[in-house]
């Protein structure tokens, strides 16, 4: 069965926004890892990879702007409460 040109322009775009979100997602839970280990120097790092892949993604449409506002200000919320309580 041949799928119309919707289907077709819709998987497409799906197989290009794929890989800025798993690196996302990937970079997200490395740093929620690092901040339950205590590793500060480690999970400031990786935080700032992942903002950095947050904003790449916005930039190309994978991500909606108020998701990843929403990401950011909670990984960073977390990242300051992990260093306020050391």
């Amino acid at each position: 069965m041949a799928l119309n040109k919707s289907a077709k322009v819709n998987s497409r775009r799906y197989q290009e926004k794929q890989p800025y979100r798993t690196k996302v997602k990937n970079l997200i839970s490395d740093t929620k890892k690092a901040i339950s280990e205590g590793d500060s120097g480690k999970a400031s790092e990786l935080a700032k990879k992942a903002v950095s892949a947050l904003d790449r993604a916005r930039q190309k449409n994978a991500l909606h702007a108020n998701n990843v506002a929403r990401k950011k200000s909670r990984l960073i919320q977390q990242l300051n409460f992990m260093n306020k309580n050391k």
